[in-house]
């Protein structure tokens, strides 16, 4: 049986000034999850139905369910905690 380890990043505490960055991840992260679907045949469902390969949640992010959104969310604030844990900064770049 296969038991979870992700690394422990409940002390890391992420600046306010990230949370811009964790709401433009959140949507990527719903965009590659789409694509994905979309690309193995899945198509927009009221129900989700997986023999029919069908989702109501391929739709664009600013249309999911706060529910959904918030997944994404913590997927994505997951994902900068981690960065951080490992030691790596975060700065944004004028381009």
């Amino acid at each position: 049986m296969y038991y979870p380890h992700p690394l422990d990043t409940t002390d890391v505490r992420l600046p306010e000034s990230l949370n811009e960055l964790m709401e433009q991840l959140a949507r990527n992260v719903h965009e590659v999850w789409a694509a994905g679907r979309i690309a193995d045949g899945w198509k927009w469902g009221e129900v989700r139905d997986d023999e029919q390969k069908l989702h109501p949640c391929l739709v664009s992010y600013d249309e999911l369910p706060e529910i959904e959104k918030d997944y994404d969310r913590r997927t994505a604030l997951a994902t900068l905690k981690t960065i951080v844990k490992l030691g790596y900064t975060i700065d944004k770049q004028e381009v």
